[in-house]
């Protein structure tokens, strides 16, 4: 009896640091950014997405990392769906049980190839 106990309690645990929106492996390679410095000229916008982790019932069971992770993970395969390869994160919508993110979607093609926007290509690109 206490071997199941143990088995259900340490279950229990693990389920609950995980959050329930997976990451697609195909979305891994999307780019989400905070900040507004972007190259606009190379990059074609693809539409909103949101993300979201959490609800009125399980978010007493859930860190409130886990729910971002949950959030942003299903933000980035709303994006890989749609084709975008950067998500310019806009503010996120502060809810007591939940976690939601509202974000630009893109598909940016810079000609360095680079992403990740260097603040040297930052500073070119603005002056």
């Amino acid at each position: 009896m206490i071997k199941w106990f143990s088995f259900f309690c340490v279950s229990f645990l693990v389920g609950c640091s995980i959050p329930s929106k997976a990451l697609l492996s195909e979305a891994s390679q999307v780019h989400i950014r905070t900040d507004s410095v972007y190259r606009f000229q190379y990059c074609e916008w693809r539409g909103e997405v949101t993300g979201n982790e959490g609800h009125w019932y399980s978010y007493l069971f859930f860190a409130n990392d886990t729910m971002i992770r949950g959030a942003l993970n299903e933000m980035k395969n709303h994006a890989h769906e749609i084709g975008a390869n950067t998500v310019f994160l806009l503010s996120p919508i502060d809810f007591a049980t939940s976690v939601t993110f509202v974000g630009t979607a893109y598909l940016c093609k810079y000609p360095d190839g680079d992403l990740s926007l260097p603040i040297n290509i930052i500073n070119n690109d603005l002056n």
